[in-house]
């Protein structure tokens, strides 16, 4: 196995197993945050990408997902498995990504701002296509034998819609791979299915080094009623794929019970909108991955003060509106879309709040903003941060230490080697120290590029 990303970061989850027939890869995900960690998205890939036999996805998010049109570019044309819902999402994510990757491109050349002559896209629109015709949807726990001879089996993982925890039989050898874990409140999805026995196990470590708070929806109340108060807006950086849904859902539930002022919430993402509209359909149709209930939550979204923003116009408004209200916009961590264009409208006043809800990666907007930055910079130019920034832990849906650990603890039996990623290194160490320490494993933090042995 060869870890070509999420070590020593959250992002970029790229996991190689290769066997002596077999070369799987598990997960194509897009670097983000430290421009350190952004740059591997350009590096070759290792061997050439024709030689793969399988590519897996565990969700749909972009830092699992968002290499794939790259490595489909770079020659891959094999299948791809993932759940029915991921390859749904996927589709809206990886198209939303290249538009982004254009657009950021022209702007660039353009203006003039970029390192590069020209500024390119990492891929486009029609390397995306292409990807997305290799999607091979498939249910949970159906196993999928590739190419090669290697078995690839899909779970539930609580994380997102259609998120899943993967398990490859490589002749004798079994690996599994937690991809993003889940939590057990999440209010439309059931709480990740257990893990399977296996040799090796590979698991996230976003929040390893701590435990989540208990909600507060106080927080998030208080914020939105001051903001109110003194006639300004709240823009809530979110992430398109199942954030936006967690947000309204509480949003909705705060006005209902008159914790907050009841004014017009505008949802300012066409990727966040195709997304829950993807919800909607998937909870129609049920499924064990829903929680009882999640159908009626998922209609309750159809209400009066809740504006869908299409088109462009539209969210120029938003930029500085003429009246209160909230603005939920992508992405979750400030590092592109429609969100970047408002906070540098609405940063510099303080009137306006900013809602953070959910982890921000190190070298990100989102990340400086959680850290206090009294400046940042948007398309070129430093942009003073006036408005209130408030973050509310309350809307993750990464497993926290405690959580990872019970989740671990209902393995069937003890892995010989479990690997510790997807985490900062201080998240990372801290979960491998608790996992040798109260589970008695062996626990390691994988370097980049580094190669194991696993039989």
């Amino acid at each position: 196995m060869t870890f070509l990303g999420a070590v020593g970061t959250v992002t970029g989850s790229r996991f190689l197993l290769e066997g002596p027939e077999s070369r799987v890869l598990v997960d194509a995900g897009l670097y983000q945050g430290l421009a350190v960690h952004r740059r591997r998205n350009w590096d070759p890939f290792p061997g050439d990408p024709a030689g793969l036999d399988h590519v897996v996805l565990t969700h749909a998010h972009l830092d699992h997902v968002g290499y794939l049109p790259r490595l489909v570019k770079d020659g891959y044309r094999g299948p791809v498995t993932c759940t029915r819902e991921t390859a749904e999402l996927a589709a809206i994510v990886l198209r939303d990504s290249a538009h982004l990757q254009e657009e950021d491109a022209r702007y660039a050349n353009a203006e003039g701002f970029s390192k590069h002559d020209p500024a390119l896209p990492l891929y486009d629109s029609r390397d995306v296509e292409r990807a997305l015709r290799l999607l091979e949807p498939v249910d949970y726990g159906v196993p999928v034998r590739t190419a090669g001879g290697a078995v690839v089996t899909l779970r539930s993982a609580g994380h997102i819609l259609g998120s899943a925890t993967v398990e490859v039989a490589m002749g004798s050898h079994h690996v599994a791979f937690s991809g993003d874990l889940g939590r057990g409140h999440h209010p439309l999805l059931r709480p990740p299915a257990d893990p399977p026995g296996a040799d090796t196990l590979v698991v996230e470590s976003t929040y390893g080094d701590r435990t989540h708070p208990a909600p507060d929806p106080q927080v998030l109340a208080d914020a939105i009623t001051r903001t109110v108060e003194r006639g300004g807006t709240v823009l809530v950086p979110a992430f398109a794929v199942d954030r936006t849904e967690l947000v309204l859902l509480e949003i909705r539930r705060l006005v209902e019970h008159g914790l907050v002022p009841d004014v017009p919430v505008h949802v300012d993402s066409p990727m966040a909108l195709a997304s829950l509209d993807v919800y909607r359909s998937a909870a129609a149709r049920g499924g064990a991955q829903f929680r009882d209930g999640a159908r009626r939550l998922m209609a309750d979204l159809d209400v009066r003060n809740v504006h869908a923003v299409h088109d462009v116009a539209g969210s120029e408004r938003l930029n500085n509106p003429d009246h209160p209200c909230i603005v939920i916009s992508a992405s979750g961590m400030a590092s592109g879309g429609r969100v970047v264009h408002h906070l540098a409208h609405q940063l510099p006043d303080r009137r306006n709040c900013v809602v953070l809800t959910g982890y921000q990666a190190e070298g990100t907007r989102g990340r400086l903003l959680a850290d206090g930055a009294r400046q940042v910079k948007i398309h070129g130019r430093y942009v003073p941060v006036r408005a209130e920034v408030v973050d509310v832990p309350d809307f993750s849906v990464h497993s926290d230490a405690d959580e990872t650990l019970q989740w671990l603890s209902r393995a069937p039996r003890a892995p010989r080697t479990v690997y510790v990623v997807h985490g900062e290194p201080r998240s990372a160490e801290a979960l491998a120290a608790r996992i040798a320490a109260e589970l008695g494993w062996t626990a390691v933090v994988p370097s980049y590029g580094e190669r194991v042995l696993l039989d």
